[in-house]
This record gives structure tokens, sequence and C-alpha cells, in this order.
């Protein structure tokens, strides 16, 4: 298992590399800028199409679901956002699926997306309570306890990044080694010859678990995670 491939390096600030991820992230961020055209173009009031009801099923999805976790109040604020990054967290993991290394492999985009979160949690404690109270939240509910408020304010966008990291790299690592070895296998039943007949099947099963399901669980905890920690930013 390798890391992602550097395509090619714009020659600023000693060589700003290009990778593999970023590549991707950028088709995907088409892809889905795309779709999200095609689904709300000509949009009416009366007569519904497949495409506008699909579009409005979608947002009233996102809508509901920050509603039951963060309150009707911060919906217009954090429903677009939560959005965003469920489709981008799905869409990126289930590029696999295309032949594309998935952007949920690589920890530098699971830790962005946290550190965007860890950025609206300390914006919504300042913006709610005050940057008095921001900074005497540290020092609660004792003194002593301000270097461990301090740690555990910043485990929080670090546990986000790698916990949705892992599980995506766990499930390519183990479908890789899953070919390897049934490759392993179809060589030794034919005495040396290299056809992977026993690639056939297995694989396609396993895929729907770590391709499909996993993919869309994780872009849900992570972002319900998310809400779970703004909201208790702002009612704390």
């Amino acid at each position: 298992m390798e890391g992602a491939r550097i395509f090619f390096r714009i020659p600023i600030f000693g060589g700003l590399p290009v990778t593999e991820t970023m590549v991707n992230s950028w088709i995907l961020i088409l892809g889905i800028t795309l779709l999200c055209v095609f689904l709300t173009r000509h949009l009416k009031l009366k007569e519904i199409t497949k495409r506008q009801a699909i579009a409005e099923w979608a947002v009233q999805a996102v809508n509901d679901l920050v509603t039951e976790s963060m309150g009707k109040a911060h919906v217009k604020t954090y429903a677009p956002y939560i959005g965003a990054l469920f489709a981008f967290s799905l869409f990126g993991s289930l590029s696999s699926l295309l032949g594309m290394k998935p952007i949920t492999s690589d920890i530098n985009t699971t830790l962005g997306w946290a550190i965007v979160t860890f950025v609206m949690i300390q914006y919504s404690k300042i913006k709610y309570h005050g940057i008095k109270q921001f900074f005497k939240g540290f020092t609660e509910p004792i003194f002593v306890m301000t270097p461990l408020n301090i740690i555990s304010e910043f485990a929080t966008p670090l546990s986000l990044g790698f916990r949705h990291f892992g599980n995506i790299a766990a499930g390519t690592v183990i479908t890789s080694l899953l070919y390897s070895a049934l490759a392993y296998l179809s060589s030794v039943i034919l005495g040396g010859i290299q056809i992977p007949f026993m690639q056939i099947g297995l694989p396609a099963f396993l895929s729907i678990y770590f391709d499909l399901f996993t993919s869309a669980l994780q872009a849900f905890i992570f972002c319900m995670l998310t809400m779970a920690y703004v909201s208790s930013a702002i009612d704390d």
C-alpha cells in the first residue's frame, strides 16, 4: 500500500506537490457541482419533474437531519455545510468503484474537514457565549484542569479525521490483501499458471460492504459527530 501519487510539482515555495488526492478531489467537486446544476435546473412550482423531486427530497432530508440534531433555528446556518460535507464524503469514498483512489483514504482530506469543523466549534462558542466565556471555559470546573481542557479541545479534530480515514483506509487494505491472496491461491491450484479465477465473485460481495455500506455509514457518522460537537458548543 502506498500513499497518493504525486503527479507534478508547482515550482513555488520549493515545489508544491499536486497529488492524486487533490486531482480526484477537484474531479469530485466538478461532478457534484454538475449534479446539483442538473437537478435544480428549471425548477417549477406546479409541475414537479423527477429531477426536482430528487433535489427537494435531498434538501429536505438534510434539513430534517440538522433539525433533529441541532434544532430548527440552526437549519439555514449549518444545513448547507452538512449537506456538502455528506456528499463530498460519500462520493469521495464511492469513487473507488470507478477505479479512482478514494480521497477519504488520504488523512489530509479527512483532517482538512475536521479542521473546518474545529474552526466552526470555536466560532460558535465565541458567537453564542462571548470571548470572555470562551477563555473562561478552559478553566472549568477548576483552574488545574486547563491543560487537559486544551488537549481535549484539540483532540476533537484529530479523532474526527483519524476515525474516518482509518475506516476507509482499512477497507482498502483488506480488499487489496484479499485480491493478492486469491490470486496466489489461484496460482497454487493451477500449478503456477497465473490465471486469478478465484478473484471472481467473492471480492464483489465484499465490495458491497466496504465500498457502499461503509462509505455511506462513515459519511453519516462524520456529519452526525460534526453536528453534535457544534451543537454542544452552542448550548454549552
